[in-house]
């Protein structure tokens, strides 16, 4: 939560490579006393060094910069800022993208059409340690969690299945015919869609599922 001193003022970085999205956002949130903006970024390599900088409370991080997908840098992010709180922004709006940022450790997703109000309620969220998703994505993905079969993809069912077996990610990955970073993908996803977080967890879906071929938890 935030502190109770009156004082503190939440920082933001705004970071996305068409400078008239950070103009338009850097205006949104100028009339807002609550927050302090203390820079911007037209490319990943500048949004780092400006994370490192100032330890923003809250980056707002467009999806894709010049077709490049920015998830790659949030673990460098959450090394040198740990407390900060990344809301992706971006013109997708499928479920799909939302899955892939939150699993990739985003703490919230919000499609640039969404309203200026919604913008400022995603970021109040966040800087009081919370998380945001867009309220129609927030229940696509929750009625795919109340069908966990019906969510997960058939390649995801295969990975879980050899999870579950006993299998590493390299020895996934070399039974598929796949890369280790696409199993470390692929599990990365189905724990979002199911919503589970340790290793058991997820045998014990593959077991509901009848994914598994063993009996044991090697």
């Amino acid at each position: 939560m935030m502190p109770p001193d009156s004082t503190y003022r939440p920082t933001i970085l705004i970071c996305d490579d068409h400078p008239v999205v950070r103009c338009g956002i850097r205006t949104l949130l100028a009339d807002d006393d609550r927050y302090r903006i203390v820079g911007e970024a037209g490319e990943l390599a500048e949004t780092v060094a400006q994370v490192e900088r100032h330890r923003p409370t809250v980056l707002l991080l467009d999806l894709s910069f010049r077709g490049t997908l920015s998830l790659g840098v949030l673990p460098t992010v959450r090394a040198l800022s740990p407390a900060t709180r990344v809301l992706i922004l971006t013109m997708h709006n499928d479920l799909e993208s939302a899955r892939t940022s939150l699993a990739a450790g985003a703490h919230g997703f919000l499609p640039k059409e969404a309203a200026a109000e919604e913008l400022v309620a995603a970021i109040d969220a966040l800087a009081e340690g919370g998380r945001y998703l867009h309220p129609a994505l927030g229940a696509a993905l929750f009625d795919q969690h109340t069908d966990p079969d019906g969510a997960l993809s058939g390649r995801e069912r295969e990975v879980l299945g050899l999870i579950a077996d006993g299998l590493t990610h390299q020895q996934i990955a070399d039974e598929l015919g796949l890369s280790v970073r696409t199993i470390e993908a692929q599990r990365a996803s189905i724990k979002v869609k199911l919503g589970v977080n340790r290793r058991s967890e997820l045998i014990s879906h593959a077991r509901q599922l009848r994914l598994t071929t063993t009996g044991s938890d090697r």
